[in-house]
C-alpha cells in the first residue's frame, strides 16, 4: 500500500492500470504549498519512480484547482525567521531553505518516468513552476494561469523562470513574469505552454487517462530514454545531443525490447514489454 502523505492523494486508476495520479492535496487552500509538500512530494515522487508497476504519474489537483501557489504563511516565515540573525548568516540559511525548495519541485525531472500535468482552475505562482517542469501539461478551457511572484515582490524561484521561457520563448516568458498577469486555457495553448486544452475537467480526465495509458503500454526503456536525452539535449549542441543519445542506445538496445516491438508490428499485435 502506498504511504499516506499530509499534502499529496496518491490514486491508481484502477487495479490493472500502469499510471497513478499523484493529487496536490490542500483544497481548502486552492492546493497551496506548504511546508509538508516540500518534504513530501520529493519522497512520492521517488517512490513511484522505483515502482515497477508505475509507467506513468499524472499531477493534478484535488478539489476546484490545480495549485493556488506557495501558502503565504510558508513564505512568510522564511523571512521572519531571519529577523533576529546576522544579515550574512541568516541570508546564507534562506538560500539553503530556497534550494531545499527548489530540490522538490526538480524531483519532477529527475523523477525518470514521464510527469504529466492535468490542469484545471487556478495555476498561479508555484502552480506554474510545478507545471514547467512536468514533461507534458494539459489543461481545461476555464484554466487561468499567472506567474505571480512579482506582485509578492519577489522573482520567482523555483523554476518558472529558467523552464517557461524554453518553452513559450524568452519574449513571452518577459512580459508573462514582468506582469504577473492572468491568461487563459486557450492563450497558454497558443503560447505552446500546454499541448492541448480541453472543455471541461471530465474530458479532460478522459483524455489524459488515454493519453497516459497508451504512453504506458510502450517500451518502458524507450520512454524512460526520451524523457532523459530530451532533458539533456536542452543543454548540450546537437553535436553533443547526438553523441549523447548514441551512447543512451548503445546500452539501451541491448534489451529485447525492439525485437519484441519488430515483432509485434508484423503479427499485427500488441507488444508486451518487461516492467522497469
Amino acid at each position: 500500500m502506498e504511504k499516506q502523505y499530509k499534502s499529496l492523494l496518491i490514486k491508481q486508476r484502477s487495479p490493472d492500470s500502469r499510471f497513478f495520479y499523484v493529487y496536490l492535496n490542500n483544497p481548502s487552500r486552492g492546493n497551496a504549498l506548504s511546508r509538508d509538500f516540500f518534504a513530501e512530494f520529493p519522497a512520492a515522487v521517488a517512490s513511484l519512480d522505483q515502482n515497477p508497476d508505475v509507467a506513468v504519474i499524472i499531477l493534478a489537483g484535488s478539489g476546484k484547482h490545480f495549485c493556488s501557489g506557495i501558502e503565504l504563511e510558508t513564505l512568510s516565515s522564511k523571512t521572519a525567521s531571519q529577523e533576529s540573525t546576522e544579515p550574512g548568516r541568516a541570508a546564507e540559511k534562506l538560500r539553503r531553505e530556497i534550494k531545499v525548495m527548489q530540490r522538490a519541485v526538480n524531483a519532477i525531472e529527475e523523477c525518470r518516468k514521464p510527469v504529466i500535468a492535468s490542469i484545471h482552475g487556478a495555476c498561479i505562482g508555484g502552480g506554474v513552476d510545478i507545471a514547467t517542469a512536468c514533461d507534458i501539461r494539459y489543461c481545461v478551457k476555464s484554466t487561468f494561469f499567472s506567474v505571480k511572484e512579482v506582485d509578492l515582490a519577489l522573482a520567482a524561484d523555483l523554476g518558472s523562470l529558467q523552464r517557461l521561457p524554453r518553452i513559450v520563448g524568452f519574449g513571452n516568458a518577459m512580459e508573462l513574469a514582468l506582469t504577473g498577469r492572468r491568461f487563459t486555457g486557450l492563450e497558454a495553448k497558443e503560447l505552446g505552454l500546454v499541448a492541448r486544452v480541453f472543455d471541461t475537467k471530465q474530458d479532460m480526465d478522459q483524455g489524459v487517462d488515454s493519453i497516459a495509458e497508451e504512453i504506458a503500454a510502450k517500451s518502458p526503456l524507450a520512454v524512460v530514454g526520451t524523457k532523459r536525452v530530451l532533458l539533456q539535449s536542452r543543454d548540450l549542441t546537437v553535436d553533443q545531443g547526438l553523441d549523447y543519445v548514441a551512447t543512451w542506445n548503445a546500452a539501451a538496445l541491448q534489451s529485447k525490447d525492439l525485437g519484441e516491438a519488430v515483432a509485434a508490428h508484423l503479427h499485427k499485435r500488441k507488444p508486451l514489454f518487461a516492467k522497469l
